[in-house]
């Protein structure tokens, strides 16, 4: 691989992360303002937009059947996983949040064993899971909250990471139809929104304007929407595309870093010991199942070499 590539391909998903990691801390600050499918809504709306004025080129589908893994992924990936985080963060501290969302890389995993490939799991994989889960059991169950604390958050945050996991799955295989990217992203957005539109009527539409027009909360949609939703949607997938699928979701290890830092300056939540050494624990399971993940994947390249 072109060295000025790779470093491209970094760069892109350092960028990405940085900014999903903070995506949390904006997030929260905004349900104090308008309701979770209200933040979705607008933000997608917004990131559409202006990939459409970016780059205003209809996608012309080669085959039907393609048009299902589009839908697919809009639901996963725009509709279900940031409705359920976005539910999540309302009952649960954003750097909760951050760090459980981070366990997705373990249902990828999983998803492409039973779905794109024939890899094995050895005993590194199961270990790795199991530190993390026992890290997100203290960071959810911790001395500081234990009772105030309603786990239905960091349940519906381990949804969210199981759904964005199918939805790795799905813009895989969409990458192997070799579209261009901003149009590609546009069309799951578009799907995205659709599959908005019954929780619309279901939670309600009706954003306070005089609220959403006051500095920080406009300050927080626009970042939502051009920086988190089009431009980082954009440049994951491109970081996939250089990387590999595996070299880039290393970089979800940063998350919960990035987010309990944020969390911490911004929103001036309490880290206690306990969900310092859980968020230790889970980062550290990541990196034990992933590290099993990546040799593999290696000795694989080289034998092909």
């Amino acid at each position: 691989m072109d060295r000025k590539k790779e470093i491209t391909g970094h760069l892109f998903a350092f960028i990405t992360i940085f900014i999903w990691g903070t995506t949390f801390i904006s997030t929260k600050i905004l349900l104090e303002a308008i309701s979770p499918i209200e933040i979705l809504f607008l933000r997608f709306t917004t990131g559409f937009i202006a990939l459409l004025l970016v780059y205003p080129h209809k996608l012309k589908i080669k085959e039907r059947k393609q048009e299902l893994y589009f839908a697919a992924a809009g639901l996963c990936g725009v509709t279900l996983y940031f409705l359920l985080e976005n539910i999540a963060l309302t009952y649960t501290f954003a750097s909760n949040v951050g760090v459980i969302i981070s366990i997705s890389p373990f249902f990828t995993a999983i998803f492409a064993h039973l779905f794109l490939t024939s890899e094995k799991w050895n005993l590194k994989f199961f270990i790795g899971f199991t530190v993390a889960v026992i890290g997100i059991f203290l960071i959810s169950f911790n001395g500081n909250n234990i009772l105030k604390l309603n786990p239905l958050g960091d349940i519906l945050a381990v949804l969210a990471a199981i759904i964005w996991a199918a939805y790795s799955i799905l813009t895989k295989k969409i990458s192997e139809f070799h579209y261009n990217t901003i149009q590609t992203t546009c069309r799951i957005f578009i799907y995205g929104l659709v599959f908005m539109i019954p929780a619309l009527f279901i939670f309600g539409f009706k954003p306070n304007m005089d609220l959403l027009i006051q500095p920080v909360n406009l300050f927080n949609i626009l970042f939502l929407g051009l920086g988190a939703s089009a431009l980082c949607f954009v440049t994951w997938n491109s970081a996939v595309k250089i990387l590999g699928a595996v070299k880039t979701s290393v970089y979800i290890y940063i998350v919960p870093v990035i987010t309990v830092i944020t969390s911490v300056i911004v929103l001036r939540e309490k880290i206690t010991g306990i969900t310092l050494f859980g968020t230790i624990l889970t980062i550290t399971g990541l990196f034990i199942s992933e590290n099993k993940i990546s040799i593999k994947t290696k000795r694989r390249l080289e034998k092909i070499r």
